[in-house]
């Protein structure tokens, strides 16, 4: 052992390794696990291996969940559920703060069981993932307290499969179970078949306080294991894993009614301007790219560095990469630990060699890695194009793509040149630029001069291919409750459309009035060059044009050229509201002869004028908040419009139908790609005027007009669509189809339109994504 005159001389780390004592007796004490299902754990059956990644060595036989066992958890949360739910707030706020204060007495347990079964380093798993895993329980003891005041009329989702991933085992189960609980769902949760231990060990602390029994049960085992809870009959299914795997879900829940969150992978951008604190800038690459082994999904992975000063930076980068200590997780003085498995070891190592043999250059630390275990030394590459495999597929280990940019218009371009969108983190001395950037990225959370910075109080989430809902903050407890539903109406099924290649006798007198479709703005024939005949009671009403799939692609286009839109202020989109409502009252009795011609309710346009003002109140009023997240931040929780949407209106109620749902998606700053109703789409397409004359920017309202199942399925499909919103079409084909580009979907039953249910807060919510910005406030 060295002197201590010889340690101040070398200022050498000596060895600070954590006591595995009382995690090793636990294990040896239990050796094999069931599950836990209904308060106690089984028997175990068919099991396999959990292993400690920094060395080989097993630790425990863990059972493969079977159908039947998963049938059984969810039985179990059935049956408690109704009870659960039926607790007062304060009741159930009162196991979540017993969970809270039982897993603080076992921190450094827990912490040092998650080392042994994951890998990371115990300072990140005792420092950051435990104090966030108490916090999200005590934060929402505080949600299921005050649940009935803050969302007054709903309730709880029902049973909930969640599934969670490997590399932030415990907490992960936490933001996962706590909103959960607090909102009056039961759960059965499914671990990592790498990493199931935390879990467990959390099943006994259930048991401990006392849970009612089939509140919570965890059944362990691979992807079969998962893929059986998701076809299981729970009312939600909450998923953070691979895009690729989350595609799969949404395809395999379409159709069954299922509450779907999706958290998925990423390629996040670090953008350093040259006006940035470089030092700072290169300790945010350690927390974003080098913590957890770069085994996160919001990891920093494309570092975009303004071309001034990327030599300085790099240089720096360069010599604090060789400064990180790789080793052994449990010694207390290690900065990267293991890599979760071998499987994730050789995909990493295959995407860095794919990604040097399409020219790139490894930079990477010159560290003694131990002889055994799944270790990565981490590094970053240079010189990779923007299709290079390294740039486009997510790595998930600790090694980055390093490229350089001139204009603020650059980085933007770069950092959203990906299909994922769930964070960012922008470097810059100047919080104007900084915001303005934060503001244009595609992400769902941006971090400004800082990274990896999470709190209970404010919302995790992405957009794009990234998924859609948020975890923690007013939105996560939401995405556990569900809306008073709104009571069904029948529909009735829309004729068949036949093309009519001969006009027929025109309704009324007068010249004859020839629809068309409207797409950017000005009247469009159908590229098809047919229309079909719109009668009612065997007398034709008119023509209307037959849309097809190139319609629906010139729609869209149209759509994304007017995103000025959603730049606009709200009052601004407010007085176009206003002037919608003011010229549709103008030509009320117009439209109201036109609807009772149709057979339809001519209340509707009195109820349209008044659903217009409604929207246009709530244009500049239906804002964000500031969160009270950490100390030394504020953290803004923005309502950012989807974009381009797709929505499919409901047969009945032509004109209000379709307004109760364009007014509120137009009202956010979205751009709609609408398809009318297919009995009546005149109510629609009589509208055109109304918009031209009350200053709507081309390319906001787009209609297009045929076949509603058709053109319904063409939007889900669509790439660049955002959102789509569907009252008519198949459930099961919308949700299906949109997996493409994981679009949101929301299907409506039909309803009645002119009653409150026809349109409130709950249409402007879904209208929206919230983009949570973390912006340095105070000292």
């Amino acid at each position: 052992m060295p002197t201590v005159t010889e340690i101040l001389e070398t200022m050498d780390y000596g060895p600070a390794p954590e006591a595995t004592t009382e995690v090793r007796a636990w294990l040896a004490a239990r050796v094999r696990f069931g599950h836990f299902i209904n308060g106690d754990f089984t028997a175990p059956g068919q099991t396999f291996a959990t292993t400690n990644p920094a060395t080989g060595e097993p630790l425990a036989k863990v059972s493969q969940g079977t159908p039947a066992d998963v049938a059984a958890a969810v039985a179990a949360a059935r049956k408690a559920q109704p009870k659960w739910a039926a607790l007062s707030g304060h009741e159930r706020a009162t196991w979540l703060y017993a969970i809270a204060r039982h897993i603080q007495k076992r921190e450094r347990f827990l912490s040092v069981l998650e080392v042994l079964d994951n890998g990371k380093p115990i300072r990140e798993a005792r420092d950051i993932d435990l104090p966030l895993v108490i916090r999200h329980f005590y934060h929402h003891a505080g949600w299921a307290e005050i649940l009935a005041d803050e969302f007054p009329g709903a309730a709880p989702q029902g049973v909930c499969g969640q599934i969670i991933p490997w590399n932030f085992p415990l907490l992960m189960l936490a933001w996962k179970i706590a909103p959960a609980l607090a909102a009056g769902n039961t759960v059965v949760l499914k671990p990592a078949e790498y990493t199931p231990l935390t879990a467990l060990a959390f099943a006994e602390i259930c048991a401990e306080i006392g849970l009612p029994k089939g509140v919570v049960n965890i059944v362990t085992g691979d992807g079969d294991t998962g893929a059986a809870l998701v076809t299981a009959p729970v009312d939600k299914i909450a998923f953070t894993g691979s895009t690729e795997v989350g595609r799969v879900i949404r395809r395999a829940t379409a159709g069954t009614g299922k509450s779907l969150t999706l958290e998925l992978g990423g390629k996040s951008p670090f953008i350093v301007f040259a006006d940035a604190d470089l030092d700072a800038a290169v300790e945010g690459v350690v927390d974003a790219i080098w913590f957890n082994q770069g085994q996160v999904c919001c990891a920093g992975s494309r570092l975009l560095v303004a071309e001034a000063v990327v030599a300085d930076f790099t240089a720096r980068l360069t010599a604090r990469l060789g400064k990180l200590r790789v080793g052994d997780p449990l010694d207390k003085c290690t900065d990267i630990g293991a890599i979760v498995h071998p499987v994730q070891l050789a995909r990493i190592r295959d995407l860095v060699a794919r990604g040097e043999a399409a020219g790139a250059r490894l930079v990477q630390a010159e560290a003694q890695l131990p002889a055994k275990g799944c270790f990565f030394a981490p590094g970053f590459l240079t010189g990779a194009q923007p299709a290079n495999p390294a740039m486009v597929e997510e790595i998930f280990g600790p090694v980055a793509t390093l490229t350089t940019f001139r204009t603020p218009d650059e980085a933007v371009e770069l950092a959203n040149n990906t299909r994922y969108g769930l964070s960012a983190s922008i470097w810059s001395e100047n919080i104007t630029l900084a915001t303005d950037i934060a503001a244009k990225v595609k992400a769902g959370v941006v971090w400004i001069n800082c990274t990896n910075v999470f709190d209970a109080g404010a919302g995790f989430g992405g957009m794009r291919e990234s998924g859609f809902g948020r975890e923690g903050g007013r939105e996560g407890i939401a995405a556990y409750l569900r809306a008073p539903s709104p009571k069904p109406l029948a529909e009735a099924a829309p004729a068949p459309l036949d093309a009519a290649p001969m006009p027929g006798t025109p309704a009324g007198e007068g010249i004859d009035r020839t629809a068309k479709l409207y797409i950017g703005g000005a009247q469009k024939r159908p590229d098809g060059g047919y229309s079909y005949a719109v009668a009612h009671r065997g007398r034709e009403l008119g023509l209307a044009p037959l849309g097809n799939r190139k319609d629906i692609r010139n729609a869209v286009e149209a759509a994304h050229k007017a995103a000025a839109w959603g730049k606009a202020t709200g009052h601004n989109r407010a007085q176009v509201l206003y002037y919608i409502a003011e010229n549709l009252s103008a030509r009320q009795a117009e439209f109201e002869a036109r609807l009772k011609e149709a057979g339809h309710d001519k209340a509707e346009v009195a109820a349209t004028i008044r659903r217009a003002f409604w929207y246009a109140a709530q244009a500049d009023k239906f804002d964000g908040a500031v969160h009270a997240t950490k100390s030394r931040h504020v953290t803004l929780a923005m309502h950012e419009p989807w974009g381009v949407m797709g929505i499919a209106c409901p047969n009945a109620a032509p004109l209000l139908g379709f307004a109760s749902l364009v007014l509120p998606a137009i009202a956010t700053g979205n751009r709609v790609v609408a398809i009318p109703a297919p009995s009546m789409p005149l109510a629609a397409t009589d509208l055109y005027q109304v918009f031209d004359t009350s200053d709507l920017p081309g390319g906001v309202v787009n209609i297009v007009t045929g076949d509603r199942d058709d053109l319904a399925r063409t939007l889900a499909q669509h790439d660049d669509v955002a959102a789509l919103w569907s009252c008519g079409p198949d459930p099961a084909m919308i949700e299906a189809e949109s997996a493409g580009n994981l679009k949101a979907t929301w299907v409506l039953p039909n309803r009645d339109w002119h009653g409150p249910q026809g349109q409130g807060r709950d249409f402007l919510a879904h209208a929206v994504q919230v983009k949570n910005i973390w912006i340095p406030y105070g000292e």
